[in-house]
């Protein structure tokens, strides 16, 4: 049992006041041998047994009745997780809110959201606990906030759903921030979240950092986790995963593929469900319905007719409302493609010329595409703004020329680094090619990635003929970067370096013939390169479809809300899903594609991760209106006027039999 005024049990010694008082009426009279009264004491002994359990009684009861008192003026609480035994109230208490869109999932009940049920509950159990301050820390900015009360979290537009995603360990930097500058006192930290690994990142070195940091602080800090991490396994989610206008005999059209998916669902018991999808485009709707089977579904090349005149505009798809209303909705902005341009840089004519061809020939006759081929020295004559893609295969650059690819990818270019002939200890993006290795029989592919990425499927379901390929040569290659083709022998053929912006891949052979059949069994190569650039061109485009909190606050300044069906602050444009125009570009904002990933953080990560800290959890779920924290010095009160009822009863005296009640 945990108490809210701990200091006050201090007083429990107190129960023995009715024993000192009746030790001390006992030694008010003294003894005295009197004949009269022996006859009489003689006659009292019959009923000494009942006399003196009635005195046991009526002392217990007393002292029952100073417990009470004591027990119920101390406020004692129901649940004892929180951990607030012993301690005297925070000096500052931080909450920790997590507004991602997996939090606006709704439970039973009153049909509450995960963040709606955590605010309140946060509300009612800090409103009990009380504190000097009370500071908001919330997923988006990360900045913190300082609170009137915390019912100020109840209408607070910055406490609101957000369809951005959250990062827990920025949070708890935060958090650790500004315990230390502003040298606050004993310390509560609240964390509301529903343990997405993709929000809280487990396997993310900056948990150690951060828990070290706590430990050293010289005042008390302690961690509380209030968790909603029920799924709902029969959500489904839709996500556009291409839009494009393009011309026709009539008139134009634009063709829209989306994914729609359900990932809390067994792929075997699944039941087929038929999804009614709903396609707008400014105000013109349409309907399709689709097939789920499994736990996704890729509904390809969905045709709108536009009119001709329609150059440019914006769109939504929508699904019916189900147990999470933040993905079922995805906005998409469309306009002409922008010209696709490649620079190439190769050393080897032999694997220059296969590169060239790869990204100068269009899928789409509406699409034009051109590729440069340059020196190093031609670098800075470039007009970087209008290319989409870098082919290299070349000694790594350096210099002025490592500082111009930075500079590309970090805009959102697309660059691929190929083997040169002589090798350099130079190393870019963390990245360093070391040896080449020859084979007398070529190399197979043995694995690849074909569920996302440059090596997916095609649009028709077929997969890429990756296993096709044939290694005569391949480069080592050495750095943190994620493999997604595999040579057998376990060499990476193909490697992605995590980036914020854009991309760089690492080949570990070339097209010319004498290292690998890229050039001759073309497909592979030729669906490499024209996605790649197709990722760098979107870059270009003036319509745009961005991650909700992948701008900075800065350039979203300025941004205007078309979509009037979505609300929140103009300041909030840059975290809320919906379209906005900025300049002469259109920007669909969405969740982050980690939103739709419904992996959790495991109980015992989540204990590994608070380690040696004070750390105390508790598991909730939406819609759930119980409060975290109940006070019940109302049941001591009663049990205290118990004890002195009943204690009353038995010092009545004893009622005298009549004369005619024994006769």
């Amino acid at each position: 049992m945990s108490f809210l005024q701990p200091w006050l049990l201090y007083g429990l010694p107190l129960i023995a006041l009715p024993i000192v008082i009746h030790l001390i009426n006992q030694r008010r009279f003294q003894t005295i041998q009197w004949a009269a009264m022996m006859f009489l004491l003689a006659a009292h002994r019959m009923a000494r047994g009942y006399s003196r359990l009635r005195q046991w009684l009526i002392l217990l009861f007393r002292t029952l009745a100073v417990a009470g008192l004591l027990f119920a003026i101390s406020r004692p609480l129901a649940s004892g997780w929180l951990g607030v035994a012993g301690g005297s109230r925070a000096d500052t208490t931080i909450i920790l809110l997590d507004r991602s869109p997996s939090m606006q999932q709704r439970g039973g009940g009153t049909g509450d959201s995960k963040l709606e049920s955590g605010k309140r509950q946060l509300v009612q159990a800090l409103e009990t606990l009380g504190s000097g301050r009370w500071v908001l820390i919330e997923s988006t900015t990360r900045e913190p906030h300082e609170l009137e009360s915390p019912r100020a979290l109840l209408n607070l537009p910055s406490a609101g759903p957000a369809s951005a995603s959250a990062d827990l360990p920025m949070m708890m930097q935060a958090a650790y921030d500004y315990i230390h500058h502003n040298r606050a006192g004993q310390t509560e930290v609240w964390i509301c979240s529903d343990l997405r690994e993709s929000d809280w990142t487990a396997e993310s070195g900056r948990w150690s950092t951060l828990r070290d940091a706590f430990l050293e602080l010289p005042q008390q800090v302690r961690f509380h986790l209030l968790a909603y991490p029920q799924p709902a396994p029969e959500n489904v989610s839709v996500r556009v995963t291409e839009v494009r206008r393009q011309t026709t005999s009539d008139g134009a059209e634009l063709v829209v593929s989306l994914r729609l998916s359900r990932p809390g669902v067994d792929e075997k018991t699944a039941a087929k469900v038929n999804v009614p999808i709903q396609f707008e485009v400014e105000g013109a709707r349409s309907v399709a319905t689709v097939e789920l089977t499994g736990t996704y579904v890729d509904f390809k090349e969905h045709r709108i007719p536009i009119e001709r005149t329609r150059q440019r505009g914006w769109g939504r798809v929508s699904i019916p409302a189900d147990a999470n209303p933040a993905d079922d909705d995805f906005y998409f902005a469309f306009d002409n493609p922008p010209p696709r341009r490649t620079i190439v840089v190769a050393e080897d004519p032999q694997a220059q010329r296969p590169l060239q061809l790869a990204a100068s020939v269009s899928p789409d006759p509406t699409v034009q595409c051109s590729a440069e081929a340059v020196d190093v020295d031609q670098l800075t004559t470039i007009e970087w703004d209008q290319v989409s893609l870098v082919l290299w295969q070349a000694p790594l650059p350096t210099g002025p020329a490592a500082n111009l690819m930075k500079s590309f990818v970090d805009r959102g270019g697309q660059v691929v680094f190929l083997p040169p002939r002589n090798l350099t200890s130079d190393e870019l993006f963390g990245m360093r090619w070391q040896s080449w290795v020859a084979e007398n029989d070529p190399v197979a592919v043995t694995s690849w990635r074909s569920d996302e990425d440059v090596l997916a499927r095609t649009l028709s379901g077929a997969a890429l003929p990756v296993g096709q390929l044939e290694v005569l040569q391949y480069c080592k290659v050495s750095g943190d970067a994620t493999p997604l083709a595999t040579l057998a022998g376990g060499a990476p053929l193909l490697s992605r370096v995590p980036t914020e912006q854009g991309a760089v891949y690492f080949w570990a052979t070339t097209p010319s013939p004498r290292d690998s059949s890229l050039a001759s069994s073309g497909v592979v190569l030729y669906a490499f390169v024209q996605r790649a650039l197709a990722t760098g061109a979107a870059q270009l485009s003036k319509a745009r479809q961005i991650d909700a909190g992948a701008t900075d606050s800065e350039s979203a300044s300025t941004w205007v809300r078309l979509s009037e069906d979505e609300q929140g602050l103009s300041t909030e444009s840059r975290f809320q899903r919906g379209v906005y125009s900025a300049g002469d570009r259109l920007l669909a904002v969405n969740r982050p594609v980690s939103e739709d990933n419904i992996i959790e953080v495991a109980d015992g990560r989540v204990s590994g991760l608070f380690r040696g800290l004070d750390f105390a959890r508790v598991d909730e779920q939406a819609g759930n209106l119980n409060a975290l924290i109940q006070e019940i010095w109302r049941v001591f009160l009663v049990m205290m006027l118990i004890a002195l009822v009943l204690e009353a009863a038995l010092c009545l005296p004893k009622v005298a039999r009549t004369a005619g009640a024994t006769a």
